[in-house]
């Protein structure tokens, strides 16, 4: 059976940080595959890029075969809560097993996430530390860059080349660069 960890978030837009994370997952050997899960409708109102440029920056992360980017949430009733997704998954892939990677700077979040204690007990959560926020006990520090700073800097014109990977840094200048500073009217990271 294989192990599949759930990698969800806004990637708003994905950078150096989220390319990290899955590969430090997969190469642990904590999953055998990382599914980049972008959401389709926050549930906490966030203002971010249109979905299918997201899913498009995922896939342009291209980190190997062991990575995939699912549109599952855009099949699910809005807003996307983790849960329904997990479950969807599990029930659509009754041949993996899945895991959900939790970064700590969710954790002061998690109270008001939708059955997180189903999600606890059910999807086995892969905590991953970030720089500035408490390490959940277990997890790996990563480096402190966020969406917002990505997006913020590119708003700007300041330099984000070594946030992003090369693949990924025309579509940000495009949907966060200065004329779009619009798409930027709430963090999300």
């Amino acid at each position: 059976m294989a192990v599949v960890a759930v990698y969800g978030g806004s990637f708003n837009p994905p950078h150096v940080g989220h390319a990290m994370v899955a590969s430090w997952v997969r190469w642990t050997g904590l999953a055998d595959e990382v599914w980049f899960v972008p959401v389709f409708g926050h549930a906490f109102a966030k203002t971010l890029a249109p979905f299918d440029a997201r899913v498009a920056m995922c896939r342009a992360l291209d980190l190997g075969g062991w990575m995939r980017v699912s549109e599952v949430e855009r099949e699910l009733p809005l807003p996307s809560y983790s849960i329904q997704t997990l479950t969807h998954l599990a029930a659509a892939h009754p041949g993996h097993r899945f895991r959900f990677v939790v970064g700590a700077d969710v954790l002061p979040e998690v109270g008001r996430w939708r059955s997180w204690d189903r999600i606890a007990e059910e999807f086995s959560p892969i905590w991953v530390g970030r720089q500035g926020y408490p390490t959940p006990p277990g997890a790996v520090d990563f480096p402190g860059i966020s969406s917002t700073a990505v997006r913020d800097a590119a708003r700007t014109g300041a330099p984000f080349d070594h946030w992003v990977p090369a693949s990924v840094r025309a579509e940000v200048a495009r949907w966060y660069g200065p004329a779009q500073g619009a798409n930027d009217a709430a963090p999300s990271d």
